[in-house]
């Protein structure tokens, strides 16, 4: 989901999307934000394959949140090279789900994409090691042979590096990784990239050979990017900047925001049925470990303080900053200046967590205690 090229050019995805981008016929439907009892179509970019770090969306489109509000939304299925901010910039898609740093690149190099809904109000990347390794912050990764995926996922794991007083491409062996965690259950690298939903779950499925059983949270410790202050924004619902302009597409994004709150609402408190949709979706991932990952991505947007998707101005100039300061190895940064223009914007989703509210929607989720998930082998 978040393993997309940050500097992937503007171009990339349009041959690749051709086969993912069908659609209803447009030329029946009211313009958006209409009235008739036609809906209007909606295309929604994911920004990775079905699975429940997209639970909201799918539940918002199976519960009916989306038809409630006149949408016909359809989800395209992202995957390793599609680009989803850059499909929305090309007029592929209507809305785009991505991580805010790459969706930032992406602007600078010419898309015009404005954050109209921060989903994600916290990280969950870690770097996670063996507990007998003894590396406990990321001083100690000094020296260490340590895995990330790279494509702009690694800037986190940069900025806690560099602000620990390390310079990453000197004081540590950078380890090309793959996106999934046999590196360092071999013992090939000290440190492995992990999203808190996903890669880290794959460590609990699996069999530990000297006992026979699977592994536990006690075989491993965690650098939580959170922790040592160098996390950033992810995933987001990105809006056309230009199209903001018109008021039928504004009407449009507070009616798209507001089935998503509902949808994400519906997950929290029921987060088995999120994961059961999400599952029949055609998920690759099993029933464990989707209910691991639901619950972990509840945690990452509840409780929301200011309501759901709204975006933090702390978190955002973090981001910003880290963005602009942080080197990977070849001395890059994500961005070369500060964002210019609409990069992001509240007016939205306050509308949106508005309506949501009056609909008795709670939009705050304050009372949000995460389950218990017991994994099995393989996630099954």
């Amino acid at each position: 989901m978040r393993r997309i090229r940050i500097f992937t050019a503007i171009a990339t995805a349009t041959a690749l999307l051709a086969a993912g981008c069908g659609t209803a016929d447009d030329s029946a439907t009211p313009a958006p934000g209409g009235s008739g009892g036609a809906l209007t179509p909606i295309k929604l970019q994911l920004q990775w394959f079905y699975q429940a770090q997209f639970g909201g969306y799918i539940a918002a489109v199976d519960q009916g949140f989306y038809k409630e509000q006149g949408l016909d939304v359809q989800l395209l299925e992202g995957g390793v090279d599609i680009v989803p901010q850059t499909v929305l910039a090309q007029g592929k898609a209507d809305y785009a789900v991505a991580w805010v740093p790459k969706a930032l690149a992406s602007r600078e190099q010419g898309a015009g994409i404005t954050d109209v809904g921060q989903i994600f109000g916290r990280s969950g990347t870690y770097q996670v090691v063996w507990k007998d390794s003894g590396i406990k912050t990321a001083a100690d990764l000094k020296g260490k042979k340590v895995g990330n995926w790279g494509f702009g996922n690694e800037y986190e794991l940069f900025a806690g590096m560099t602000k620990a007083g390390l310079d990453p491409g000197k004081d540590v062996t950078l380890v090309q990784q793959q996106f999934d965690m046999q590196a360092l259950l071999k013992k090939e690298i000290d440190a492995a990239q992990a999203m808190s939903y996903n890669e880290y779950a794959q460590l609990l499925e699996a069999k530990n050979p000297q006992t026979g059983k699977l592994y536990t949270a006690d075989d491993f410790s965690i650098i939580d990017w959170k922790s040592e202050g160098s996390s950033m924004l992810q995933d987001a619902v990105w809006a056309n900047t230009e199209k903001l302009n018109d008021p039928a597409y504004q009407q449009q994004t507070v009616k798209f925001l507001t089935a998503t709150i509902k949808g994400w609402a519906f997950c929290r408190d029921n987060a088995e049925k999120c994961r059961d949709l999400v599952v029949a979706k055609g998920s690759k991932l099993g029933k464990s470990h989707q209910l691991w990952q639901m619950n972990e991505t509840n945690k990452l947007i509840w409780p929301a303080a200011g309501g759901i998707g709204v975006i933090d101005d702390a978190a955002w100039k973090q981001t910003v900053d880290i963005s602009m300061t942080t080197k990977n190895q070849t001395g890059d940064t994500v961005l070369t200046k500060a964002p210019e223009g609409l990069a992001y914007t509240n007016d939205y989703i306050n509308q949106a967590i508005t309506a949501a509210k009056a609909a008795g929607v709670d939009v705050n989720g304050t009372s949000f205690q995460p389950a218990t998930v017991t994994l099995t082998e393989g996630g099954a």
